[in-house]
């Protein structure tokens, strides 16, 4: 069984203070009495996901609750607690996750949140939380390009605003094609427009290609069909837009022109009405 992984064992046996799993190996782990709702899934012999990981008293243990992220995987996880060892953060269990010092890119406060990936120790058999996240980052050598991934808002430098794509690789969304306000931590979904020789991916918000332009086809006469007129038009503010289709304003444009071409819309000087 692998700490920090959701794992499937085999409940072996059950006792006062909960159910034993094992792995094929046979290893054993407790499952603590709480987390058998209902009692009837824990019979000897069932199959069951679990979460493992160590307790306070550096034992392995075992959880049905889905903690915020898992081995190797980032979250933007609150501080609960700071004190002469390093910071405590909330990542959904009962017992906090420990990041040490060492392993804080910046010195982390009481109540801010921060992007934290979950590593492991191999001296010392335990888990804990790093926010220095390059260390977990590799460079891309997929083929990528015009695909659609989601992304985790990382930072904002004066290029743009550095982006974690699929939990693996670093991306940028240039400052010129940033449409909409973003803050660390935020998860959205973007598109590769580029994979650099070094591995890091240059990134948009639009779709590339027909597939940009028919999905921003079929959003705007959908919203007309069941509104018939929207107040939007050529001087509404690019965050209008977007906050209204999701969109850039070039796009947008690019899209009305369309409609008006199909002879489906006619244009008013604040709306556009389906006919």
């Amino acid at each position: 069984m692998q700490l920090g992984q959701i794992n499937k064992l085999t409940v072996s046996r059950i006792t006062p203070p909960g159910a034993y799993l094992k792995d094929f190996r046979g290893d054993e782990v407790l499952l603590p009495k709480k987390y058998l709702i209902p009692e009837s899934d824990f019979q000897v012999g069932a199959m069951v996901d679990v979460f493992v990981f160590k307790d306070s008293q550096n034992r392995i243990v075992s959880t049905t609750e889905s903690p915020y992220l898992l081995l190797g995987n980032i979250a933007f996880l609150e501080v609960v607690l700071v004190n002469m060892f390093g910071a405590f953060v909330d990542w959904g269990l009962d017992k906090n996750l420990f990041v040490p010092f060492k392993e804080q890119a910046e010195k982390m406060e009481e109540g801010r949140s921060y992007l934290i990936t979950l590593r492991y120790d191999n001296q010392t058999d335990r888990l804990f939380g790093s926010s220095k996240i390059t260390k977990t980052l590799e460079p891309c050598r997929e083929s990528l390009e015009e695909c659609q991934v989601s992304g985790l808002v990382w930072s904002t430098t004066e290029l743009g605003v550095k982006i974690i794509v699929n939990q693996r690789y670093e991306g940028l969304i240039f400052k010129n094609d940033v449409n909409r306000k973003l803050e660390c931590g935020d998860e959205i979904i973007c598109y590769v427009r580029k994979v650099r020789t070094d591995g890091k991916l240059d990134l948009q918000f639009d779709a590339l290609g027909l597939e940009k332009y028919d999905n921003a086809y079929s959003i705007l006469l959908e919203l007309l069909t069941e509104k018939k007129e929207i107040f939007l038009h050529d001087k509404s503010s690019p965050e209008e837009i977007n906050k209204a289709l999701g969109m850039s304003k070039k796009l947008f444009k690019q899209t009305v022109g369309k409609l008006l071409k199909n002879q489906l819309i006619t244009l008013t000087d604040k709306s556009i009405r389906l006919k």
